[in-house]
């Protein structure tokens, strides 16, 4: 598709969580990104608000809208089905006066008014693909990893061709291209179920009374911009808050035991967590011939785990705003391009091409 010189593209990753925007001016470079709390489990008012303030940033002519999801799943609604129904309604009330593309993955983008129950399954959750979609048409061949606050998504491609298992979120955690861990909102009790401690190994607590954000609140590795969930006590993000936390996890007060001890359980939390995604992503590489991939390229507020990983395996690291001749920091936002991948990928991909719309 060959869009305006003068037309903005705006990328919408629409998650459980939270709302990602990329802006993309009439000359390719991404003007800004953006995160927006959006709980949408509370109701499709919190997403309505998270869009509306995106969009007072945002030139009020010449846009064109492209959506990606993974907020369907959420239990609000009933089914997968009805989500991806509900959210591309209420993104079509609110951005009225605008174009409204939707990324329907294997499908490319869909004008909205388009959309049938055929394609319902290729919208689900598909924001994933289009970042892994992006990356293969600027590299040959590579490890695509990208941690956000609640998932990972691992994805193998070579010759600029995808070489994946699954496309659904169920086919995707039955291959291990999906693991459902994060930087922030993901249960500490999810990730571990014992730690060593103080000299001995402890079982680990199953209850909600700590995050992952409060195990990298203690690492130093936690931004501030990308904490926008709820602590499990509803109580302050500060560090002494997270060792209350973390203690409870394991039957203490935080005043048990001096803070250097708590900052070496957040380590060693970590250090579970990164063993996991790096499993996963040893999986992908098995099905690879040796030494056929060199190198991890690395999204999400987590990707500094993914440098991790490739160090432990002997790749190349390359971070995914590299991939941009724009400034990894834009000026408009504190976000980077990297942190909010879907929804630049997206942008560029109604840029590039890959539409079935009438409009394009």
């Amino acid at each position: 598709m060959q869009t305006n010189a003068t037309t903005h593209i705006i990328g919408w990753d629409i998650g459980g969580a939270h709302l990602k925007a990329a802006w993309v001016s009439g000359d390719s470079k991404v003007r800004a990104v953006y995160q927006e709390p959006s709980p949408l489990w509370q109701g499709l008012d919190k997403l309505k608000q998270a869009l509306t303030k995106i969009l007072a940033d945002l030139p009020d002519q010449r846009l064109l809208h492209v959506i990606t999801m993974s907020g369907e799943l959420v239990d609000l609604f009933a089914d997968r089905a009805e989500g991806v129904v509900e959210i591309i309604a209420l993104a079509q009330r609110v951005l009225a006066q605008q174009t409204l593309l939707v990324y329907a993955g294997r499908q490319g983008l869909i004008s909205a008014l388009n959309v049938g129950a055929e394609h319902i399954d290729d919208i689900a959750s598909a924001n994933w693909l289009a970042s892994v979609t992006y990356v293969a048409a600027q590299l040959e061949k590579g490890l695509f990893v990208d941690i956000g606050s609640t998932t990972t998504d691992i994805s193998l491609w070579h010759q600029h061709q995808l070489d994946v298992v699954g496309y659904t979120d169920f086919q995707r955690l039955g291959s291990d291209e999906l693991v459902y861990t994060g930087m922030v909102r993901t249960a500490v009790m999810a990730v571990t179920q014992s730690v060593p401690f103080a000299g001995k190994e402890i079982g680990v607590m199953s209850e909600y009374f700590a995050t992952m954000a409060d195990v990298y609140r203690l690492t130093h590795e936690l931004n501030e911009q990308h904490d926008q969930s709820d602590t499990a006590d509803g109580n302050a993000k500060i560090e002494q808050a997270s060792m209350r936390r973390l203690a409870r996890m394991i039957g203490c007060d935080a005043d048990d035991f001096p803070a250097e001890q708590w900052r070496q359980l957040a380590y060693a939390i970590r250090e579970q967590q990164l063993d996991r995604i790096q499993s996963a992503c040893e999986k992908q590489l098995l099905r690879t011939e040796s030494g056929h991939i060199k190198q991890i390229i690395g999204a999400g507020i987590g990707r500094f785990l993914v440098r991790d990983i490739a160090s432990r395996l002997g790749l190349e690291y390359l971070d995914f705003d590299t991939l941009f001749n724009s400034s990894t920091q834009t000026a408009q936002s504190a976000m980077q391009i990297a942190d909010c991948a879907p929804a630049v990928a997206v942008a560029y991909l109604a840029i590039d091409g890959a539409c079935k719309s009438n409009i394009c």
